[in-house]
C-alpha cells in the first residue's frame, strides 16, 4: 500500500498542481486527476445490493484497486471542502459526483467540523474568507498542500496564525541543518510522546511525501541510530524537562559514530519543543481527523437516508447536528457573575500593586507555595479522554511521563529566569546555531503573550495583561521556572480551580483534555477567547522545554 503511494504521487497522480496560485496549472491538474480516477473506476464494479458469491470472488482481486480509489476520493472530498481555491473545491465535488453516477459508492465527511469542543457554525467556513484570509489560507495551502484543521481553529486569531505558519515551513520546508524527511520522523517521535495520533498521521504522510523509508513507520529500532539516540531528550523534554543536563548533550554530540552537530540538535531540539506543544493544542483546543486521514471520513451510508454528493455542499454530514449548551446546567447569570468578578479581582489586584509591594523574600515563599500547589491540581483520570490510535510503536518507555517535581521525594531546583532566559541566552543561542529560527521564534512568542483585543467575554475596553501574564506565568511555575518581579499570590486570585485543571492538563497530558474541562472553565466566554488561552499555553510551554534544553546545551559549550 505504501508502494501504491508512493507510485501515485511519483508516476499518473499529481496532486501537488493543485496547490499553484496558476489557475491553469490548477486546471491541468484537476484534468490529469479526472482522468486517473476514471481508469481505475473502470477496473471497479458499482455496489451492489445482494451480491452473488462469483461477485465477491472478483472483488476481492479488485480490492486493492479499491483501496487506492477510495484513498483517492477521501483526498477528493478533503479538496471539495477545505481547498482555498473554488475552481479546485467545484471541480473535486464534480469528479465526485460522477464517481457515484457510476455507481461506486463515495465518502462523506464525519463529525461536525475542525474542532470537537467549538460548533462549526462559529468557525470560519472555506470559501467565505475575505482577501486578507484567503491570501494566509493560500499560502498555507500552497506550502502544505491542505488547510489542515489547526489552521481554521488558529484562524480565530489571524495575526498569530501569520507568524505560526511561517515558522513551522521554515522548520518544515525550508533550508536548515536536517534533511527534510528527518524532520517529519522528529515531528512523529514527538507527537507519538501524547499519543496524539492527529499529528502522527499528517507526518506519516508528509514523511513519505518526502522519500522517507516506510521501514522507519514501523518503530523507533527500525530508524538509523542517530535519531534513536534523541529518543531519550525527546521523552524528557515532553514530561519533565527539568531533568534535562549537559550530559545528555553531550552523548548526543559526542557518539563516535552516529554524532549530532550542533546545529543539527538546536534544529531537532526546536522541532521536539514545536511538536510537543502542537500536541497540546491539538488535544486542548479538541482538534478532529482530517477528512481525508482515518478517522475523518467513511464509505458506509449514514442510516439516516440515501446520502447525495450534494449534501457535502450543504453541510448535511448525514449525522444529527445537536451540541449540548457548553455551560451545562449552569445558569447564564451564573457565569455572567463569574466574568463580572473575575474583572472585579483584576481591578482590587491592581490596587494593592500600586499601594504596596512585597518583599523578596515574600515573593520567594509565594513562588514555593504555588509551585507546590501546582502539583495537587490534576484531572480525574476516567474521564472520556479523545480516541487515540495506537502510536505507540514510534517510541519506547510508554510508563514514562509527566511527574510532578517533589513528589516520590524528587526535588527539583527552582530556575531562575534571571540567571538564564530566552531574551538574554536563548534567543541568540538558536539564532546563532540555525539562523533566522530565533527571530521566528521569538516573534511568535511575543505575539501570542501581547495579543489582546481588549475585551472579556461581553466586555470591552479591558486591560487584559494581568490576566494574560498570571496564565504565561502560571505555566512556568508548574515546570519551576520563576519571575523575581512577579507576585505569585496573584495566580490563585485570578485562575479559579476548574481552569487551573484544564491548564495543567493540557500542557502536562494533553491526551487527558475532555470537553467537559474545555466547557467547565471561563463559561461565558467565546471560543475564541478559549483558542487564545491555548495559543498562549503552547508557546510558554514551548519557551519552557526550550529553557531547559537551551542551558543544558550552554552549559555543554561553556
Amino acid at each position: 500500500r505504501e508502494r501504491g503511494r508512493m507510485e501515485e504521487r511519483e508516476g499518473e497522480v499529481r496532486w501537488d498542481g493543485l496547490c499553484s496560485r496558476d489557475a491553469s496549472t490548477r486546471d491541468a491538474a484537476l484534468e490529469n486527476i479526472l482522468q486517473a480516477v476514471l481508469r481505475r473506476t473502470a477496473h471497479i464494479s458499482p455496489v451492489k445490493e445482494d451480491p452473488p458469491p462469483e461477485f465477491l470472488e472478483g472483488r476481492l482481486a479488485s480490492a486493492t484497486a479499491l483501496d487506492r480509489l477510495n484513498e483517492m476520493l477521501a483526498r477528493l472530498l478533503m479538496l471539495s471542502m477545505r481547498c482555498p481555491f473554488r475552481d479546485v473545491r467545484e471541480k473535486t465535488l464534480s469528479i465526485l459526483s460522477n464517481v457515484q453516477e457510476l455507481g461506486i459508492r463515495i465518502p462523506r465527511p464525519l463529525g461536525h467540523g475542525p474542532s470537537r469542543f467549538i460548533p462549526e457554525k462559529e468557525i470560519l467556513q472555506v470559501g467565505t474568507e475575505d482577501a486578507q484570509m484567503h491570501t494566509l489560507f493560500a499560502d498555507s495551502f500552497a506550502t502544505l498542500g491542505r488547510l489542515d484543521n489547526i489552521t481554521l481553529v488558529m484562524v480565530f486569531h489571524p495575526q498569530y496564525l501569520g507568524s505560526f505558519l511561517k515558522t513551522q515551513h521554515y522548520l518544515l520546508q525550508m533550508d536548515g541543518p536536517l534533511p527534510l524527511h528527518y524532520r517529519h520522523y522528529i515531528g512523529i517521535m514527538a507527537a507519538a510522546r501524547h499519543q496524539c495520533s492527529y499529528l502522527v498521521n499528517l507526518h506519516v504522510n508528509d514523511f513519505l511525501h518526502v522519500g522517507g523509508d516506510p521501514k522507519w513507520l514501523n518503530g523507533l529500532e527500525n530508524a538509523p541510530h542517530k535519531l534513536q539516540n534523541l529518543g531519550e531528550l525527546n521523552k524528557i523534554l515532553a514530561h519533565r524537562p527539568w531533568l534535562i543536563t549537559k550530559e545528555h548533550i553531550e552523548q548526543l554530540l559526542k557518539t563516535e559514530e552516529h554524532s549530532w552537530s550542533l546545529a543539527e540538535l538546536i534544529h531537532a531540539v526546536v522541532l521536539l519543543t514545536h511538536y510537543h506543544s502542537l500536541a497540546s493544542f491539538t488535544f486542548g483546543c479538541g482538534i478532529s481527523p482530517e477528512i481525508h486521514c482515518e478517522g475523518g471520513h467513511t464509505f458506509k451510508l449514514p442510516s439516516v437516508s440515501n446520502y447525495c454528493i450534494c449534501d457535502i455542499t450543504n453541510g448535511n454530514h448525514g449525522v444529527d447536528e445537536t451540541h449540548v449548551n457548553p455551560a451545562g446546567s449552569i445558569s447564564t447569570t451564573e457565569s455572567f457573575c463569574e466574568v463580572e468578578a473575575l474583572m472585579e479581582k483584576m481591578k482590587k489586584l491592581q490596587e494593592c500593586r500600586d499601594e504596596e509591594e512585597a518583599s523578596q523574600e515574600e515573593m520567594a515563599t509565594r513562588f514555593e507555595i504555588e509551585k507546590r500547589e501546582s502539583m495537587f491540581v490534576c484531572c480525574s483520570e476516567d474521564e472520556e479522554s479523545a480516541p487515540t490510535r495506537d502510536v505507540s510503536r514510534h517510541f519506547e518507555d510508554t510508563s514514562y511521563g509527566y511527574k510532578d517535581f517533589s513528589r516520590h521525594g524528587m526535588h527539583v531546583p527552582t530556575f531562575r529566569v534571571q540567571d538564564y532566559s530566552w531574551e538574554d541566552h536563548g534567543y541568540s543561542l538558536v539564532n546563532r546555531l540555525y539562523p533566522d529560527v530565533g527571530q521566528l521564534i521569538d516573534e511568535k512568542f511575543h505575539i501570542a503573550y501581547d495579543l489582546t483585543y481588549n475585551t472579556m467575554a461581553m466586555h470591552k475596553d479591558v486591560d487584559t495583561s494581568m490576566l494574560r501574564r498570571a496564565i504565561w506565568n502560571y505555566i512556568h511555575c508548574m515546570f519551576g521556572i520563576r519571575y523575581d518581579d512577579y507576585d505569585y499570590g496573584e495566580i490563585n486570585q485570578l485562575l479559579d480551580r476548574s481552569f487551573k485543571v484544564y491548564i495543567k492538563t493540557v500542557v502536562c497530558t494533553p491526551e487527558k483534555t475532555t470537553k467537559r474541562m474545555y466547557d467547565s472553565f471561563w463559561r461565558q466566554f467565546k471560543h475564541s477567547e478559549k483558542v487564545h488561552v491555548n495559543l498562549l499555553l503552547i508557546e510558554a510551554r514551548m519557551q519552557a522545554e526550550l529553557l531547559y534544553a537551551l542551558r543544558a546545551i550552554t552549559h555543554y559549550m561553556t
